[in-house]
C-alpha cells in the first residue's frame, strides 16, 4: 500500500466490427502506443480533488459523501462514478487527489474516457492495496461506462486493460489476443470529433425500424471479423484490405460514415492502400488504411511473401498513403498492439 500511485492505459482503435459488436457480434480492437496517465494520492481529507486539464478540468473538488449525482461535468463523470462504486465496496473516510495527463488529444477518438477510467481504477485499487484481477478491473470499468453513457460494448475498456490486438465479444464474453506482429496500417484523423453515444443510438433506432435489414448487415460484419482474424494471423495483407473495404461499405449502409471519412478513405486507396475504412463509431474521428508495405512485418502481398531485394520498392507505398491522408486530414503517427494498463515506476 502506498500514499501515491500512478497508472497508465493505452488508447484504442477498432480494426473491424464497429456497431455490430453492440449486438453480440465480434470485433477486432487494438491498443495504440499513446497513453493516458492517472496519479492518485491520498489527501487525508473528506474530499475528492481532480485536476484533468486534458479533460477540461483544472480544479474540481467535492466531499466524498456527495460523489455522483446528476449534472456531472463531462471530464469528471467516469472517474467520479467509478470512485463512488469503489467506495461502496471499500468504504473510506478520507479522500484522494487525482491528476491526469494524456499523450493524445481526446478529440482523436482513441477512447480517452475508457483509458482514463481504467488507469484511474488501477491506481485507485493499488493505492488502497486492494488486489484486483484484469477481469474484475474490466467489470467495474465497464459498469461505470454503462452507468455514465447508457450504452457501450466494452471493447475500448478491454483494449485499455489487456492491450495488444483483441478479438472481442461483448460484454467481455471473449477477450482473445491475436498475434499480429507489427501491423501495416496507417491511421488518419478527419479533424471532426464524433459523438459515440449518439451514433450508437442512431443505429439502434435504425435497427428498431428495420430489424431484418440490420440483422443481415450485422451478420455480414460478423463474418468479416472472423475472416479478418484469420487474415491477421496469417499476415495476409491483401485479404485485410479487401475486408476493410467490405466492412466500410456495410458501415456506410448503417449511415455512420461521413464525407470527411469517405474523402480520406478514397485518398488512401488512390495512393495505393489495399483497403480503408472508418475506425470507431463513425461520423468523424479516425480512419485506417492497410498498406502494401510488408517488409520487416512478415505480411504477404497477394498471399505470397516478397523478400527479394529487387521487388522491395514496388511494395513500399506507406509514405504515399500517409501523404495523401495529410493532404486532406491528419496522419497520426501511432503504433498499434501496444501494452495494456500498467502501474508506472515508483508506484
Amino acid at each position: 500500500m502506498a500514499d501515491k500511485v500512478t497508472a497508465s492505459a493505452p488508447g484504442k482503435l477498432v480494426l473491424f466490427g464497429e456497431h455490430a459488436v453492440v449486438y453480440g457480434k465480434p470485433c477486432i480492437v487494438t491498443a495504440v502506443d499513446q497513453r493516458l496517465y492517472v496519479t492518485v494520492t491520498k489527501n487525508g481529507e473528506n474530499a475528492f480533488h481532480l485536476s484533468a486539464p486534458d479533460l477540461g478540468l483544472t480544479a474540481y473538488s467535492k466531499t466524498i459523501d456527495k460523489l455522483g449525482g446528476e449534472g456531472l461535468p463531462t471530464g469528471v463523470r467516469f472517474i467520479e462514478v467509478l470512485y463512488k462504486r469503489f467506495l461502496n465496496d471499500h468504504p473510506q473516510t478520507r479522500g484522494i487527489d487525482v491528476v491526469t495527463r494524456s499523450e493524445f488529444s481526446s478529440s482523436f477518438g482513441f477512447g480517452s474516457s475508457s483509458a482514463a477510467t481504467v488507469a484511474f481504477a488501477m491506481a485507485l485499487f493499488a493505492v488502497y492495496g486492494v488486489e484486483v484481477s484484469k477481469q474484475e478491473l474490466f467489470e467495474i470499468c465497464y459498469q461505470t461506462v454503462l452507468e455514465v453513457q447508457g450504452v457501450g460494448s466494452g471493447f475500448d475498456v478491454a483494449a485499455a486493460i489487456w492491450g495488444g490486438t483483441l478479438y472481442y465479444v461483448s460484454p467481455g464474453k471473449v477477450v482473445e489476443q491475436i498475434k499480429t506482429g507489427e501491423l501495416p496500417i496507417v491511421v488518419g484523423y478527419t479533424g471532426i470529433k464524433a459523438d459515440t453515444p449518439t451514433l450508437v443510438r442512431q443505429v439502434a433506432e435504425f435497427r428498431r425500424k428495420n430489424p431484418k435489414t440490420l440483422e443481415g448487415v450485422f451478420n455480414q460484419i460478423g463474418v468479416i471479423v472472423d475472416k479478418a482474424k484469420k487474415a491477421l494471423e496469417e499476415k495476409n495483407v491483401t485479404l485485410l484490405g479487401s475486408l476493410m473495404n467490405e466492412n466500410q461499405q456495410l458501415l456506410a449502409e448503417l449511415g455512420v460514415s461521413s464525407v470527411e471519412l469517405d474523402t480520406l478513405n478514397q485518398a488512401a486507396v488512390k495512393a495505393g492502400a489495399l483497403g480503408a475504412k472508418l475506425s470507431g463509431a463513425g461520423g468523424g474521428d479516425c480512419m485506417i488504411a492497410v498498406s502494401q508495405q510488408s517488409y520487416g512485418m512478415g505480411y504477404s502481398v497477394l498471399g505470397i511473401e516478397r523478400s527479394q531485394k529487387q521487388n522491395k520498392n514496388k511494395y513500399i507505398n506507406i509514405d504515399k498513403v500517409r501523404t495523401a491522408i495529410n493532404q486532406r486530414g491528419q496522419w497520426l503517427d501511432v503504433k498499434l498492439g501496444a501494452e495494456g494498463a500498467r502501474l508506472e515506476a515508483g508506484s
